[in-house]
């Protein structure tokens, strides 16, 4: 039996050994049960919307968040509809839940099965964005895990209310949905801290959120990256392509971790594509920075100096960083060395580079002639997602419903023994 860290709080440890009791009991829900349940939160969600968006417009009022901080706060009337439909799409995805994934018989007759069980409890902390908690505790019930949540301080009245909403939903087991108070640091830590009672933490947030998380946490931890993505405009490009490209993946939603925040252009075709991007990206209202070249080719043009550090950075807002590559070669090397691993993408004409740059970029998801907006589980066919992983162990990219998951051996025998 697992020992609880003596450092909890009488509080925190009342809800995550709550959560260690419930994973058992979600564990043995049938593929029809958690489908009924999830298909009564969705139902439960529509009819409480007006008291979700009256929290959440507490929230917003409460908060003196930047812009982009905001709109991952914000709820409107079609982000809630949004929620439902990701609930309704997770209730469509197969059970993961005791999948065969192979199954093999030995010379001895021993028949070995390896199956994809829960990984029990799971625990996750994000910052602001109510959607993850919905994400969350549909994946996690779908996959047979107990939830652990803790969310940003600035949403504490619509996490409160979401929570209230889907653990009252009937069928939801007891303690299969935690949710941390987020208004002081110390319920997080003591989240990282709860080894022996939580199987593996989800980071969901900005850089320092995830490296924090990382580097304290004493609980195995799954990482959701930061988004540090690039777009690179080859020289055989179609430029009408590169620019809704490029317009698309930074200003349809900036602050998200899918969104572009670096332009590399080819230099061949720079004196010519250069001005004109920087023309439409200013018109979309992005601050703009650029590499020495980047600058001389957009003359009178409000084009700042990026420095070292802007190529490291995830802005989360409009403001894009551009540069002038000589080599196809140099654009791999130059998101190999300022990227975060996330979505990276290449607009180019020919097939022979662009299979050179999707072999060769080393992120979760590399695009040929598409945004990097839609790395998402939801836009790859597999449901929520409770992030982006960039790492490389367990998962990488949408960390949706097989990835919650771990394995086991069945072995079936006949009386063998070892000799």
């Amino acid at each position: 039996m697992s020992t609880a860290p003596a450092s909890l709080s009488v509080s925190t440890l009342e809800k995550l050994e709550s959560a260690r009791r419930a994973a058992a009991e979600v564990g043995r829900l049938s593929t029809a049960q958690k489908n009924e349940i999830l298909a009564a939160m969705a139902l439960e969600i529509n009819r409480h919307r007006d008291q979700i968006l009256a929290a959440n417009a507490a929230d917003l009022a409460a908060s003196d968040l930047s812009t982009s901080s905001r709109d991952r706060l914000l709820l409107t009337p079609a982000r809630l509809t949004a929620l439902v439909e990701a609930l309704d799409a997770v209730r469509a995805l197969p059970d993961p839940v005791g999948q065969v994934l192979a199954e093999w018989t030995r010379p001895n007759g021993l028949r070995i099965r390896k199956v994809r069980v829960p990984l029990g409890v799971v625990g996750i902390i994000y910052e602001s964005r109510p959607n993850v908690t919905v994400d969350a505790v549909a994946l996690c019930l779908k996959s047979g895990n107990a939830v652990v949540l803790r969310g940003g301080r600035e949403a504490i009245a619509t996490n409160e209310a979401l929570v209230r909403i889907l653990v009252g939903t009937p069928g939801v087991p007891g303690g299969a949905v935690e949710l941390l108070d987020s208004r002081s640091r110390e319920s997080a830590s003591e989240l990282m801290r709860a080894r022996g009672l939580v199987d593996v933490l989800v980071p969901r947030g900005g850089a320092s959120l995830i490296n924090h998380v990382v580097e304290e946490a004493t609980v195995p931890v799954i990482e959701t990256g930061a988004g540090n993505c690039h777009v690179y405009v080859d020289k055989a490009a179609n430029l009408d392509v590169a620019d809704r490209i490029v317009i698309n993946a930074k200003t349809q939603r900036p602050s998200v971790c899918n969104a572009a925040e670096k332009l590399l252009v080819h230099q061949d075709i720079a004196r010519e594509y250069v001005p004109r991007i920087v023309e439409k990206l200013l018109a979309a209202k992005v601050e703009l920075l650029g590499d020495e070249q980047t600058r001389s080719l957009a003359p009178g043009q409000n084009v700042g100096v990026a420095g070292e550090p802007d190529w490291h950075t995830e802005y989360l807002d409009l403001r894009m960083a551009i540069a002038v590559v000589p080599t196809l070669d140099a654009a791999i090397a130059h998101i190999n060395h300022y990227s975060t691993r996330h979505s990276d993408a290449i607009v180019t004409t020919d097939e022979a580079r662009a299979q050179r740059f999707l072999n060769q970029v080393d992120s979760a998801a590399v695009y040929w002639n598409a945004s990097t907006r839609f790395t998402d589980g939801g836009e790859f066919g597999l449901g929520a997602e409770m992030g982006i992983s960039n790492q490389k162990l367990h998962c990488r990219g949408p960390f949706s419903l097989p990835e919650l998951t771990s394995t086991k051996f069945q072995i079936f025998g006949t009386g063998q023994i070892r000799n």
